[in-house]
Formats: C-alpha cells, sequence, structure tokens
C-alpha cells in the first residue's frame, strides 16, 4: 500500500469514527426528549422509538470497538453483535405494534413528539448513507451493516411521524402500530442476511 492509500484509508476510518459519534451524540439526546415527549403524549410509540434509541446506541458501539482493533475475528463478532441488535429490534417492533393494536390505546397529541421524528428520520438517513458510502470505500461489511441498522431507525422514525401525524390530523390511532409490521420483515431479513455472511 502506498501511503497516499494509507491516508486516504486513515481519512475514511476517521470519517467511519465521525459518523458514528454523531448516531450516538443524537440518539442519547433523543432518549431524554422521547421519554418527555412519551410521558406527556401517553405515547406507547414515542416510548418504543427511545428504546429503539438503545439498540442504535449499541450497535454504534460495536462499531466504534471495530474500527479500533483489526483482526477478522474482531470483524466477525461485531457482525454477530450487530445481527442480535436487528433481532431485538426486530422483536420491539413486534411487541410493540401487536400491543398497541391489541390495546387500542389513543395517544394524546405530541407537538415535541412529531418534531423529534421529522427531524431524526432526515439525520438517520443522512448517517445511514454516509455509513453506507464509507463502509463501501473501506470494504468493512461492519460498517456497512451497521449503516442498515441506522438505516431502519430512519424508517422507523418515519413511521412513527406518520401515525402521530395520522392521529392529530385524522384520528387513525392505529396507523403507527400498522407500519411497524413492515420494518419487522425489513429488520429480520436484515438478521438473516447478517448472521449468514460468510465473512
Amino acid at each position: 500500500m502506498t501511503s497516499t492509500d494509507d491516508l486516504a484509508r486513515q481519512a475514511l476510518v476517521r470519517r467511519g469514527f465521525a459518523l458514528e459519534y454523531v448516531t450516538l451524540g443524537w440518539n442519547v439526546i433523543g432518549i431524554v426528549v422521547l421519554a418527555v415527549a412519551a410521558i406527556s403524549a401517553r405515547s406507547v410509540a414515542l416510548a418504543g422509538f427511545g428504546l429503539d434509541s438503545l439498540i442504535e446506541i449499541g450497535a454504534s458501539t460495536v462499531v466504534i470497538w471495530e474500527l479500533s482493533g483489526t483482526g477478522e475475528d474482531r470483524r466477525l463478532r461485531a457482525l454477530k453483535l450487530i445481527g442480535v441488535g436487528l433481532g431485538l429490534l426486530a422483536v420491539y417492533l413486534l411487541v410493540q405494534s401487536t400491543w398497541v393494536l391489541a390495546s387500542g390505546l389513543r395517544p394524546h397529541h405530541s407537538p415535541l413528539g412529531i418534531g423529534w421524528t421529522a427531524v431524526t428520520a432526515a439525520v438517520m438517513f443522512a448517517l445511514a448513507a454516509g455509513k453506507a458510502r464509507t463502509g463501501t470505500a473501506l470494504d468493512n461489511p461492519v460498517l456497512k451493516t451497521e449503516g442498515r441498522v441506522t438505516l431502519i431507525d430512519g424508517l422507523l422514525a418515519a413511521a412513527v411521524l406518520l401515525g402521530l401525524l395520522l392521529n392529530s390530523v385524522a384520528g387513525l390511532w392505529w396507523a403507527d402500530p400498522a407500519a411497524g409490521y413492515v420494518l419487522v420483515y425489513y429488520a429480520l431479513r436484515e438478521v438473516r442476511d447478517t448472521l449468514q455472511r460468510p465473512e
């Protein structure tokens, strides 16, 4: 490898760290914001989205750990941990969506929840795109896989946002849990792909 290649790779690794630290910081703040919004609106969806933020924090921590070290063993362990995180996310979505539909719980309007999930969706989509590009350039499957976790987080934020808006505008309280089932399928597919990865 030439020194130019080394410098380019170091820059990409730094970008990978930066993307993960931004994701971590955003989700730590998000847990606090979502807790306040969920309590004031009595919203199970917002409370559940806060739990999803914990999964994203765990996935980002795994990538930071993997980027800090070398070796195939560490990479394989990191991929498995991300796969477990995706599996937990799928279980969370399935349980939450089913419980909300079965209970018929109708949350109050939540301007704070609407604002936060709207911005979060945009931020997560941008971070997911950055992780995909950086992971591809580094040929790092861990960063690329965690980028898909971030994408799911953005999709979930958009689903929660849609549910909050439909509840506020049209009284359709069931829209959010119904959208959750679509994301369960997506998350389970990613778990399969991650855990069956030949690397």
